[in-house]
């Protein structure tokens, strides 16, 4: 017979192997830090836009002439 170490399952740890994972490998982090990284990183939209219309430009302008 194994001997095991007393770990305390959650309703939310259905599956035989989530229950098995101590109690820190599942806890929900804080989400503040990434909601302040998110608005450093605001013009990745422009930069995505401007770099397709870019290569967009290229790829038409070179099949043209």
């Amino acid at each position: 017979m194994r001997n095991r170490a007393l770990v305390l399952t959650t309703e939310s740890a259905r599956h035989p192997f989530r229950q098995r994972l101590p109690a820190h490998v599942l806890r929900v982090r804080d989400e503040a830090p990434a909601r302040a990284r998110r608005f450093k990183d605001d013009d990745s939209d422009w930069k995505l836009f401007g770099l397709s219309f870019c290569a967009f430009f290229t790829a038409f302008y070179s099949f043209i002439f």
